[in-house]
């Protein structure tokens, strides 16, 4: 099968859609698929073409930034010739773009799948608040010449406000999750490298510092952990420096993550074998996300299938890692004190919330994702 998947930024882009994307496409590729990507090149340096784990890359020209989008003149002509080549289309959005290989899929009378990972909340401003109305109105009329939706959960289409819309397209798939193996020297080695002492209760937070993380609620609920187990530290494991859209966030956390001292640790992007160990060290992950451009949190199922348990919000789609392994914690978003008595609960508990990993691994899988997506693909193009 001939698989083209269309995103506006693949890797080395760092989000938790461009992860998704691609574990789906390395795991379609490894299935004896031919996959390409047609992308964005973001940035100056990055080829126009290139193949990496079995996929091609295809990357069009940037003439200029728009918010936290981009403006591609020529992709319509390299989505005419790749759509041309292909069996079936798959477009990721948030894509403004993704209108323009709906419309020429349709053309080209070629199968068109939409995965719809979230609903689009940008940042207050004229210029973001234009460049969501445009996203609005261009996912909805792909969701319209769409064969097929997919997104997380049944729970998160069935609340957003978007995907209500087209509810007999939806096919619920949840994201593929893959982490490196690693041994006991590696957690060693990680421990000696950040300076913990085995003393010490590790609470995790792997995300961007992105408004939609609710960062600022873990910040305010820790001095309540500390009263408790005053050898807490929080590891933030992800982007935390020229977050696209977020600089005035971070400006405002800074001072009370100061506060903080020796108890707060910004990791940085970790290589992925850290990645791997950062979630085995940790004694509880948490996800305080606000709003519904989190529709599942990928994190959380990597995190328990290191067997590490999940402090999680009550959000459609989020809230479902948590309800469907029952690893953990659901507490109201933006509730400071809810989410110290839930990380209090699970640290006085640590082996309370522990579930098996291996059947976690198993079920959610890039093999395992990549056959339903495969599957969705060959009823659409039998038919």
């Amino acid at each position: 099968m001939r698989i083209l998947i269309s995103l506006m930024y693949y890797r080395p882009h760092y989000s938790g859609l461009t992860i998704y994307t691609e574990r789906l496409a390395r795991a379609l590729a490894r299935r004896g698929h031919e996959v390409s990507i047609l992308t964005s090149r973001y940035r100056q340096d990055l080829p126009v073409r290139e193949k990496l784990d079995g996929v091609i890359i295809y990357r069009p020209w940037v003439l200029l930034h728009i918010s936290k989008g981009v403006l591609m003149p020529t992709l319509p002509l390299w989505a005419w010739r790749l759509i041309q080549q292909a069996d079936v289309v798959n477009a990721h959005v948030p894509q403004p773009d993704a209108v323009v290989i709906a419309a020429l899929s349709r053309l080209h009378r070629k199968p068109f799948v939409l995965t719809y990972h979230c609903d689009l909340q940008m940042p207050r401003g004229f210029v973001h608040y234009l460049a969501n109305q445009v996203s609005h109105v261009t996912n909805h009329i792909s969701a319209r010449l769409a064969d097929a939706i997919i997104t997380n959960t049944e729970d998160y289409a069935q609340a957003s406000p978007f995907l209500r819309h087209y509810l007999a397209k939806i096919r619920a798939i949840p994201p593929p999750i893959e982490l490196e193996e690693i041994s006991p020297e590696d957690i060693t080695k990680f421990r000696e490298k950040y300076g913990l002492t085995p003393e010490e209760r590790v609470i995790g937070i792997a995300a961007r510092l992105a408004t939609e993380k609710g960062v600022e609620y873990l910040v305010q609920a820790l001095p309540w952990v500390l009263d408790r187990h005053p050898k807490a530290r929080i590891l933030f494991a992800g982007q935390h420096k020229g977050v696209l859209g977020e600089e005035t966030y971070a400006q405002k956390l800074a001072p009370l993550i100061e506060e903080l001292g020796r108890h707060w640790i910004f990791l940085g992007i970790l290589p992925p074998d850290e990645w791997a160990v950062f979630f085995h060290v940790a004694d509880v992950t948490v996800l305080p996300s606000i709003n519904s451009t989190e529709s599942f949190g990928m994190v959380q199922i990597e995190s328990m299938s290191c067997g590490t348990p999940v402090i999680a919000s009550d959000l459609p789609g989020v809230r479902q890692a948590v309800k469907s392994t029952g690893m953990g914690v659901i507490v109201p978003p933006r509730d400071v004190r809810a989410l110290a008595a839930a990380l209090n609960e699970v640290l006085d508990r640590p082996n309370g919330f522990v579930k098996d990993p291996v059947e976690i691994k198993k079920r959610f899988s890039p093999d395992a994702i990549a056959a339903e997506y495969e599957a969705v693909f060959r009823r659409l193009i039998e038919d």
